[in-house]
């Protein structure tokens, strides 16, 4: 496993650690955060999550926590409900100077794509019918623990197809997990997740909207106006 060849790594060690940005750094939440790519001998390659100051804060945490360890935490859950998502070779924060550093290094998704990417490619409407399903069936999954991903864009749900393969063997995993929370109720959580989901795919036509409601409601009892419209202005 890769994790055991840097079982020695620091904090430190990982925080002096430079690649190219991925994810140029934003700021907000009063810090700043983003991702870089990570190249060590032997062509291994890992994805490195880096933040200053990047907080949310919470009844249980008033004064803040870096969103890096919600983040992990939502991993960790995600997994042992069955959700694909990168597996983690490091996660940790420490305080230096009076202010929060958190880091958070996982393996890359051999062979997945982005929805968004899948998207720009010329498909044929059973390919795009294979990860539809398989990415409602994820979704549906997801929800029904009550697991909210809290941004779910295209380019947070990766994919990996081959053209010839039934939908049952299309993988899904999702990335970005620091806004995640579980909610209260299954359908709050489908709500949010299945609005930002269509509000942030603009190229997806109606027909494959339709397609992929279908493949979500199937087994999941939910009333089917969770969803308006694409002309009504859906919550970020």
């Amino acid at each position: 496993m890769i994790s055991t060849q840097f079982s020695s790594f620091s904090f430190e060690d990982w925080w002096q650690c430079k690649g190219a940005w991925v994810e140029p750094p934003n700021r907000r939440r009063g810090g700043e955060s983003g991702v870089q790519r990570l190249l060590f001998p032997e062509q291994v390659q890992l994805y490195c999550k880096r933040q200053q100051g990047h907080l949310y804060h919470s009844f249980c945490h008033p004064f803040g926590r870096p969103t890096i360890l919600r983040e992990w935490h939502a991993l960790h859950m995600f997994q042992r409900i069955g959700i694909q998502v990168p597996r983690t070779v490091y996660c940790s924060a420490r305080k230096y100077s009076g202010q929060w550093q958190a880091l958070l290094i996982t393996e890359p998704l051999a062979g997945f794509i982005s929805l968004e990417a899948f998207y720009q490619q010329p498909l044929e409407r059973g390919q795009r019918e294979k990860v539809l399903h398989a990415v409602a069936k994820t979704l549906r999954h997801l929800h029904l623990a009550r697991w909210q991903h809290g941004c779910c864009y295209p380019k947070h749900i990766f994919v990996k197809a081959q053209p010839n393969e039934h939908a049952s063997n299309v993988q899904v995993a999702l990335l970005d997990l620091e806004k995640s929370r579980q909610r209260l109720t299954v359908k709050k959580a489908s709500t949010h997740d299945l609005r930002q989901l269509f509000r942030h795919s603009p190229y997806m036509a109606q027909k494959d909207e339709q397609y992929f409601l279908k493949c979500y409601f199937k087994t999941v009892m939910q009333p089917r106006n969770i969803l308006e419209k694409k002309s009504v202005i859906y919550d970020s």
